[in-house]
């Protein structure tokens, strides 16, 4: 007798899905994936390395007539908004199809020593404490403005990568897993995406069950497939797409995830990364410039010292690649610029994130008895807020330099007001829905979202006092 299993939840695939082609159409083609990659690298490293042997642009010149400055248009102004917007929009099809530092690390791993991933290596912190590091020390060398640090920084970001896959895994990305200072940026913004592989676990059971064995795949990012129930931690490469028939390219709700996947376990550094990290840390980055109490309070320090008669910090200046030093360019850090800016981005960061923090435990606590999970489930939902604020100061960067060129964006406020109202909107969306699932009062439910939008307060803040004030 000929017994015939039928999954339960099945969903019913269509010949004619184009997510469906899509997804397979990026199974079939990894060798064209693998040659789109290594041209990015070959772009990537003349981009890099070029501008550090050629003389420091004068403000004569033009992005389109000087390369240096072209380049740093195209890393700051055009590159890495384009990287968060599409991640957003489509998953980490960065990450699994144009990233150099993916391939190379991949690369190296096939070719290294393939050892066992130690466990220190796997701390989750680490996403989040190199981001902190890099923002910080991005800040102090002037990464935007000179292409020495550029390469420093990238260059040496992308030097690790290989490293790290020369030393651990074979053929896989254990830098980009775990190691990557814009991994965990690129996993929150991930969540969103209307766009991932879905897999299902009736048809994975199914074809089990039918005795075939299917070729392995390799999941260089080694997220568990099978298990896998988000964009988070997926490249979006598609060598899995219709593995076992249970994994394809589909549609969700933006709002997905964040609602009911990712409370599902508690992500301290996750929440960290949030609000300390984005809301705080990333926007004192964009902002400390033209913050006129950054002005005031070295203005304060300087006569502090004078009156006291200690005067090295004031001259004191330190190399480019510990503070910024192009005397060339009237641009240079004393060592009392540099302790107070790193001072400056630190207050920014414990300040909104401590206060974002405290409204986010009270909203917790007003759903009901305190559950850990749950407040750092109603962290998440300050991703569109979070990420679109990261966008903004970027942009911010392309705008001035088209501006500093004579090109002229029109309605560029009214962009960036709307792109904070509807950030601000869908994390507000997103926190509402999310209390459905903890509570069914609706009084609890208006309490929490009220918190939760005043802990949504100090980062519009910060934005608005640096786009439309200062």
């Amino acid at each position: 007798m000929t017994i015939t299993i039928v999954p339960r939840h099945a969903p019913s695939i269509q010949p004619d899905d184009v997510w469906l082609k899509i997804g397979d159409w990026l199974q079939r083609h990894q060798a064209t994936i693998r040659s789109v990659q290594w041209t990015m690298v070959l772009v990537y490293c003349v981009l890099l390395i070029v501008p550090v042997f050629l003389p420091l642009p004068d403000r004569a010149v033009y992005l389109w007539t000087n390369f240096t400055r072209f380049a740093q248009f195209i890393f700051w102004g055009v590159w890495w908004p384009l990287v968060l917007l599409t991640t957003a929009l489509v998953g980490r099809i960065w990450c699994g199809i144009l990233c150099p530092e993916g391939a190379i690390t991949e690369f190296a791993g096939g070719h290294g020593r393939g050892r066992a991933i130690p466990r220190w290596l796997m701390w989750p912190g680490w996403p989040t404490l190199a981001f902190a590091c890099t923002t910080l020390y991005g800040q102090m060398t002037s990464v935007y403005q000179y292409p020495a640090p550029t390469l420093l920084i990238l260059g040496g970001s992308t030097l690790a990568a290989a490293l790290i896959g020369l030393l651990y895994g074979r053929n896989k990305r254990v830098w980009c897993r775990y190691l990557c200072p814009v991994s965990g940026v690129f996993g929150l913004l991930a969540k969103l995406a209307p766009l991932h592989f879905r897999v299902d676990p009736p048809l994975w059971q199914l074809s089990q069950l039918s005795g075939t064995k299917p070729k392995a795949i390799n999941c260089a990012p080694l997220v568990p497939i099978r298990t896998m129930r988000g964009a988070s931690d997926c490249h979006m490469c598609g060598r899995c797409s219709g593995f076992r028939g249970a994994i394809r390219l589909a549609r969700r709700s933006p709002n997905h995830e964040i609602v009911h996947v990712a409370g599902a376990a508690a992500k301290p550094w996750e929440t960290i990364l949030i609000v300390f990290g984005l809301m705080g840390l990333a926007v004192g980055a964009f902002q400390w410039s033209v913050s006129p109490w950054f002005v005031y309070a070295k203005q304060w320090m300087a006569e502090w010292l004078i009156e006291n008669g200690i005067t090295w910090p004031l001259e004191a200046t330190a190399p480019w690649w510990v503070l910024t030093n192009y005397p060339q360019k009237n641009d240079v850090m004393t060592l009392l610029d540099g302790a107070l800016l790193v001072a400056y981005l630190l207050a920014a960061a414990l300040a909104c994130g401590a206060t974002t923090l405290s409204l986010l435990a009270l909203a917790a606590r007003s759903l009901g008895p305190w559950r850990t999970q749950r407040f750092h489930h109603l962290a998440q939902s300050l991703i569109p807020l979070a990420g679109a604020g990261v966008f903004l100061g970027l942009s911010g960067l392309t705008v001035s330099q088209l501006r500093s060129d004579g090109i002229v964006l029109p309605f560029v406020d009214l962009l960036r007001l709307a792109t904070l109202a509807m950030a601000t909107f869908w994390s507000g969306v997103l926190c509402w829905q999310m209390t459905g699932t903890y509570s069914q009062q609706p009084a609890r439910r208006v309490l929490a979202l009220s918190l939760v939008g005043l802990a949504m307060t100090p980062a519009v803040a910060e934005w608005v006092l640096l786009f439309w004030i200062w």
